[in-house]
């Protein structure tokens, strides 16, 4: 069992399958408001490792689906100047284990590197689970997620 800080949109159906897979596995997770954190270049940055920048960016956010922002056309000083400017575009969850950080939530990545309940489902659970309707509202004011464990 480990202690996961996991940066979520409050109110996300795909974050809540996320957060609960973890804590069937016994981890202890802290849920976060990514989208109302105090992001800076310096604590953001970190969450996406190696990957290419394309991979930061949230497919689901409205501008990255009408093509307004276009993730594969930036380096990493414009992706984080948009990802620090507008949270929603950051691929969720972030998620924090002591030292180390990782963003999306791809089930065999995750379960190599903290474990994961025997029944889990395989590949990943990244992006909306209702592809077919609008976007989900914004977080009401003041809702923040529950700090499970």
């Amino acid at each position: 069992m480990v202690e996961v800080v996991f940066y979520e949109k409050p109110g996300c159906a795909g974050n809540a399958r996320q957060r609960r897979l973890l804590e069937e596995a016994g981890h202890r997770v802290e849920a976060r408001d990514l989208l109302s954190a105090p992001w800076t270049r310096d604590s953001l940055r970190p969450f996406f490792g190696d990957r290419p920048v394309a991979e930061w960016f949230n497919r689901a956010a409205p501008a990255v689906k009408s093509g307004a922002v276009v993730p594969e056309a930036l380096d990493e000083a414009g992706a984080l100047d948009l990802l620090l400017a507008t949270p929603l575009l950051i691929r969720r969850p972030l998620m924090r284990v002591g030292e180390e950080r990782r963003c999306g939530f791809d089930v065999d990545a995750v379960d190599a590197w903290i474990g994961l309940a025997e029944q889990r489902p395989a590949g990943s659970l990244e992006g909306c689970v209702r592809p077919d309707m609008p976007p989900c509202p914004p977080p009401a004011a003041g809702v923040t997620p529950r700090a499970s464990g």
